[in-house]
This record gives C-alpha cells, structure tokens and sequence, in this order.
C-alpha cells in the first residue's frame, strides 16, 4: 500500500520535529553528565564514597548513547521520506502524472 504524498509530507514534518526534540534532549543530556561528573569530583574531594554517583554518571552515559542511537534512525527516516517525495516530483518541463 502506498501513501500519499501529502501524508508522506506530513511523516517528514513530524520526524523532523522529533529531530528537534531528538537534540535538544541530547544538548540537555549531556549537561546532566557534566553536572553529574562536576557532583563525583565534589564528593571526592570531601572525602565522600563516590560509587552511587559515579554510577548515575554511566547511566546518564549509556542513556544518552541511546538516544544517540535513536537520533540516527531519525535522521534516516527523513532522509528516506526525502528521497521518496523526491521520487514523486516530476522532472521540469514534464506533466505531473494524474
């Protein structure tokens, strides 16, 4: 089943939305790891076991990297909605197919 141009425009908009937001929470996630590394060497320097803080610093790590992932399979899906609207305008000087 095919889909239609305009509902294949209105998919490419809303992935690129998704992008936006896609980097914002990754902007904003590794402001969590800097803050959280900035909290591991605060603790260290007081003398404080480090462990459960450096913990939550891997979890922001691995969280973030997945969302990194995710923010490559958004950028290939609207790549792939561009190429097929791409496919879809018809050469210059041509008619448009009924």
């Amino acid at each position: 089943m095919s889909i239609s141009p305009a509902e294949q425009t209105e998919q490419l908009d809303a992935e690129q939305r998704v992008l936006v937001k896609a980097d914002r929470d990754i902007e904003e996630g590794w402001q969590r790891i800097r803050k959280q590394e900035d909290r591991v060497l605060e603790l260290r320097a007081g003398g404080h076991d480090i462990s459960q803080a450096q913990q939550l610093a891997e979890v922001l790590k691995q969280t973030l990297a997945e969302w990194e992932r995710h923010r490559v399979l958004i950028v290939q899906r609207i790549a792939y909605l561009q190429r097929q609207l791409a496919a879809r305008q018809p050469e210059a000087g041509q008619q448009p197919e009924p």
